[in-house]
C-alpha cells in the first residue's frame, strides 16, 4: 500500500518561521520530468488547489498535486540546515538513484 508523504515537525516549524500560512501560502512539493537523473523535485510556495493532497501541522500546509503523489509515496519531507545552506529536502524510498544536488532522482 502506498502511503502519502510525511512532513517532519522541523519542516512545519520552518514554514511557520517564514510566515507561509499568514500569506495564504503552502509549501508545494511536485515531481517533474527532467533533471540529470530523469525526475526532479519542484519545491515552491504556492496557494493550495482543489485537487491537492494537503498535509497540515503547526498551522502550516504542505501540498502535493495528484500527478506527483505516486512518486512521493512513503517519502519524508524535511528541512535541513547545514554549513553549506538551509533547504527543504525529500527522503524518497522510491528513488533508485539521485544526483549530488539532491533535487534530481530516478526510479
Amino acid at each position: 500500500m502506498n502511503l502519502p508523504p510525511k512532513v517532519t515537525s522541523r519542516a512545519f516549524e520552518r514554514l511557520a518561521e517564514i510566515g507561509a500560512a499568514g500569506d495564504g501560502k503552502a509549501l508545494r512539493v511536485a515531481v517533474e520530468g527532467g533533471g540529470c537523473s530523469g525526475f526532479q523535485y519542484e519545491i515552491t510556495m504556492d496557494e493550495p488547489k482543489d485537487d491537492d493532497l494537503i498535509l497540515e501541522g503547526s498551522g502550516q500546509k504542505v501540498v502535493v498535486d495528484a500527478v506527483s503523489l505516486p512518486f512521493l509515496a512513503n517519502a519524508v519531507i524535511d528541512f535541513s540546515e547545514e554549513l553549506i545552506g538551509a533547504r527543504f529536502v525529500i527522503e524518497n524510498p522510491n528513488a533508485t538513484s539521485a544526483c549530488g544536488c539532491g533535487t534530481s532522482f530516478s526510479m
